[in-house]
């Protein structure tokens, strides 16, 4: 007898359709398991097996071949444990097979019919969605899924229990979102002592969306500052929140809620190329995109391996990262902004008012030299941060709190959509022409300080766009000479 169960197989941010086909037809007791399974689909028949004999359901002694269509696709992961499972009770006779009709099916099986998690949650159910179809997952990745709104999810905690849903012994738990999670604390702007040019870089990196490169000795408040950007950041929309959760759900992530946050990713510096931008067999997110609509921090940027510093030159550009395997090529959105942080040499304190650098200026050299020109000139805003004296920590004034800055960011961000679309930090080309109105002034000074910088043309649009950012901050409708020289003020050269 043959039963048919619709799934899913995750192929980067999609769940693609796949039907498992499971016949049992007399002869040797025999299983067959065919339709490209990775290994974990593989050592489903063991899972499965124990799982209905520990549930008190017959496991057929017959032959049994299941195919996973369409065959020429990969499938990976052990979510197919439970169409598997519900497919050999089917062509049993155990369950009807008419209660399969318009229902996709995804879970992991205990070896005691219990059933557990699976990653891409919020994927799965935007499949359903697609197809019209209703969803029966394991009761915690049931509860993810329903964040998507539209689709009937319904929850089971063990094998029993759905079966049980499926001859109408029991009425189906239909699974509901789980209360918002509560906001993250917001790290406040005035725990920062000092640095009054920093937190203006990041007020501006937050306001349009900028990437900045902060310049300082060991314990100057590089991270600190980093830490507190997403919380200058607007909140996620719906369709921007939706997004991000979708990427997070892939990476199998279990989610609470939608993702309401700007997110913050802080990889270590001996992440791989892989891990930065994404990879795998077929390929699977990477920290940029994990970093989507929000903050990708990259601390000791130096110390990260070139092919990895590289790789961020596409994505810098073009807001998504395009991963080629063997097998598949896939494309992330990978829409972030970039904060990174370095000492100034190797030891840390060339340029300290109190400690002595012990480097060479060969040494300085190599250690600067490590961050290629293309990359650097991809950040628009390059600021020094000093470290302050103890003295000088003591008379610092406390600053403006997260809060009023983000005040300011917001309605500068407003005056950006109302005006373009979009932040100022993704103008280019006619579009940035036509929404940047110089005065004579600081069109004046922009060609000089071109001329006396030796700027190239991506630096010369990047001081622009910042002009621009800093004039919708002060509620400015034209570029003037001041908000020119402000942005030629966070240029530091390394």
């Amino acid at each position: 007898m043959l039963a048919q169960v619709r799934s899913y197989t995750l192929f980067g941010l999609d769940a693609v359709p796949v039907t498992v086909e499971v016949d049992v037809s007399p002869g040797l007791p025999s299983y067959a398991l065919v339709g490209l399974p990775d290994k974990a689909v593989e050592e489903s028949r063991e899972r499965v097996r124990a799982a209905l004999k520990n549930s008190g359901f017959p496991y057929p002694q017959a032959r049994v071949v299941v195919n996973l269509a369409p065959a020429e696709l990969r499938k990976e992961g052990s979510h197919f444990d439970l169409p598997i499972a519900l497919g050999l009770l089917a062509a049993q006779g155990v369950v009807p097979l008419e209660s399969l009709s318009g229902l996709a099916v995804a879970g992991e099986l205990g070896l005691d019919g219990s059933l557990r998690p699976v990653p891409g949650a919020v994927n799965l159910a935007l499949g359903a969605l697609g197809e019209g179809k209703k969803l029966l997952l394991p009761w915690e990745s049931a509860k993810e899924a329903a964040l998507v709104e539209g689709v009937e999810v319904y929850g089971a905690e063990s094998l029993l229990q759905a079966v049980a849903y499926l001859r109408g012994e029991e009425d189906p738990k239909r699974a509901e979102p789980e209360d918002p999670v509560a906001a993250l604390e917001v790290l406040d702007l005035r725990d920062v002592k000092g640095q009054a040019k920093a937190k203006r870089a990041l007020e501006i990196a937050a306001a349009g969306y900028h990437h900045l490169l902060m310049v300082g000795s060991p314990g100057s408040g590089k991270t600190m500052l980093a830490r507190r950007l997403p919380f200058l950041l607007p909140p996620l929309g719906q369709e921007a929140a939706l997004e991000v959760s979708r990427i997070h759900s892939a990476a199998g992530q279990v989610l609470k809620g939608l993702v309401r946050t700007p997110p913050f990713r802080a990889p270590h510096h001996t992440v791989s190329y892989a891990g930065l931008i994404g990879g795998g067999a077929i390929p699977k997110p990477g920290e940029v995109s994990l970093a989507h609509r929000g903050v990708l921090f990259l601390d000791e940027f130096p110390e990260f391996s070139r092919d990895a510093l590289e790789a961020l030159r596409q994505p810098l550009e073009d807001g998504v990262v395009t991963v080629s395997r063997a097998k598949a090529s896939l494309t992330f959105p990978a829409r972030f902004l970039l904060v990174a942080a370095m000492n100034p040499c190797p030891c840390g304190w060339y340029g300290d008012p109190e400690r002595a650098c012990t480097c060479t200026p060969a040494s300085r050299q190599r250690y600067v030299g490590k961050i290629s020109g293309p990359l650097l000139d991809r950040f628009d805003l390059v600021v020094e941060v000093p470290r302050l004296t103890p003295a000088e920590l003591a008379r610092a004034p406390e600053g403006e709190s997260t809060e009023a800055v983000r005040k300011r960011v917001l309605r500068a961000r407003e005056r950006m959509l109302s005006r373009q679309g979009r932040p100022n930090g993704e103008l280019a080309g006619r579009a940035l022409r036509e929404h940047v109105r110089l005065g004579q002034g600081a069109e004046s000074l922009l060609q000089a300080a071109a001329k006396r910088m030796l700027l190239s043309a991506r630096s010369y649009d990047r001081l622009l766009r910042v002009a621009r950012t800093i004039a919708d901050l002060q509620g400015a409708d034209g570029v003037e000479e001041g908000h020119v020289a402000e942005a030629l003020a966070y240029r530091k050269t390394l």
